[in-house]
């Protein structure tokens, strides 16, 4: 049976033909987050994708875009939807991925947090911890892009090498019927009826 199976973030969603899901999240009011999607491999590389409010107010609606990035901050808290469909697509089965980031709340590093601090130890480790968090937040995307970008060169890869594959067995065939049409049609040159009264064998 078709279906369509996906989880986040950055995981990969198998899309079947005329096919529709949504997944839901809770988002608090006023945050900020980002949706970024590519189709990875199936048909022309495209799927269609919608963004709804808690209030069923679309935020977001594209149409057979094979990659995109939305970035917004919410009005309301609540459960938004965010919805994948292939419906267009009567064979092609498609494969995305997708990522949803939430963000970090939106706060002061340490080191800014009132203007009267003192610049003691624990303030400044505290600095350092912020700053090597956000650092490994930057290397954690980076690490997601690169790992996008291989799926998607070994989806390329694997499907070339299907098509070759196939375009050589085919070729095989093609070459073994017509070898074994050459042999039939000399065959039957020489082997032609001999003409009544004569003798097969030839004396010396």
């Amino acid at each position: 049976s078709s279906g369509i199976n996906a989880e986040w973030p950055l995981r990969p969603g198998s899309f079947k033909s005329t096919k529709f899901q949504c997944f839901h999240e809770y988002i608090p009011g006023n945050k900020k987050f980002t949706l970024e999607y590519q189709v990875i491999s199936g048909g022309h590389f495209d799927v269609d994708c919608h963004i709804m409010s808690p209030d069923s107010k679309k935020l977001y609606n594209e149409q057979r875009k094979q990659y995109d990035t939305f970035i917004h901050t919410s009005t309301e808290a609540g459960e938004y939807s965010f919805c994948f469909s292939n419906e267009f697509s009567t064979f092609a089965h498609k494969q995305v991925y997708f990522d949803l980031d939430l963000g970090e709340d939106d706060k002061a590093s340490p080191g800014e947090q009132g203007a009267d601090a003192h610049a003691t130890a624990l303030t400044q480790l505290e600095s350092s911890a912020y700053s090597i968090h956000e650092a490994l937040r930057l290397v954690v995307d980076y690490q997601n892009h690169h790992r996008l970008k291989e799926r998607i060169g070994r989806e390329i890869a694997e499907y070339l090498c299907e098509r070759v594959q196939n375009w050589s067995i085919a070729q095989t065939v093609l070459i073994i019927i017509v070898a074994f049409g050459q042999v039939f049609i000399l065959r039957k040159f020489f082997d032609r009826p001999m003409p009544r009264g004569t003798s097969s064998k030839v004396g010396i």
